[in-house]
């Protein structure tokens, strides 16, 4: 997959002053007749909100996945919002770091079915079993954008906050050490108490509390 940077800017935020970044990039599809190579592309996007020095060591990162119903309405279905402001705050107390923001709506199958699973959800289904309802995996994502922004803004070592191993994994396997895995547990809701439960017991997330 190939990048390409659009734009740069600065970007005080009450977290701290980053400079944002906005990336573009096209990841391949299923092959197609009339297309020059021979196959679909989809273009994804993504911003990097960069703060520091982040050569001088491993700097702190998060990938965070495009969550509208948590990062904007402040949705208490999920801990998405809470670990985006975790992750502003940490890096703000260090001074440096970075956060990867990509389209990826709930966990990669978009933001109507995302609504679909929650109504699936409210007729007592977990998130893994509403997606796979609706034909899709339990998390369609990848993460072959976010290691590639890494790459153009030359970092090879990077401290990822995440508690999804399979995370860790997808960037080690594209060639980005993960020197330490930071923990992004945030406090639960008994409206999210499921859904951390199936995160943890399903798909192998690294949370200690028991919700």
């Amino acid at each position: 997959m190939s990048i390409k940077k659009i734009a740069e800017a600065d970007f005080p935020t009450i977290w701290g002053h980053f400079r944002i970044l906005g990336f573009e990039g096209f990841v391949p599809g299923t092959p197609a007749t009339g297309s020059p190579d021979g196959a679909e592309r989809r273009k994804e996007e993504a911003v990097a909100l960069v703060m520091g020095d982040i050569h001088a060591d491993a700097p702190l990162v998060r990938i965070h996945s495009q969550c509208l119903t948590g990062d904007v309405f402040h949705s208490l279905r999920c801990d998405c919002g809470q670990q985006l402001e975790l992750a502003l705050m940490k890096i703000n107390e260090l001074g440096r770091g970075i956060l990867i923001y990509e389209e990826q709506e709930g966990r990669g199958i978009g933001l109507m079915p995302k609504l679909q699973a929650y109504a699936l959800q409210d007729q007592g289904l977990d998130t893994v079993e509403a997606n796979l309802k609706l034909g899709f995996d339990a998390d369609c994502r990848g993460y072959h954008m976010p290691v590639q922004i890494l790459k153009s803004l030359g970092v090879s070592k990077i401290r990822l906050l995440s508690n999804n191993p399979e995370k860790v994994g997808a960037v080690q396997a594209a060639g980005i050490e993960v020197v330490e895995r930071v923990p992004a547990e945030v406090s639960a809701h008994p409206s999210n108490a499921k859904y951390l439960r199936t995160k943890r017991d399903k798909m192998g997330h690294l949370l200690t509390s028991r919700h």
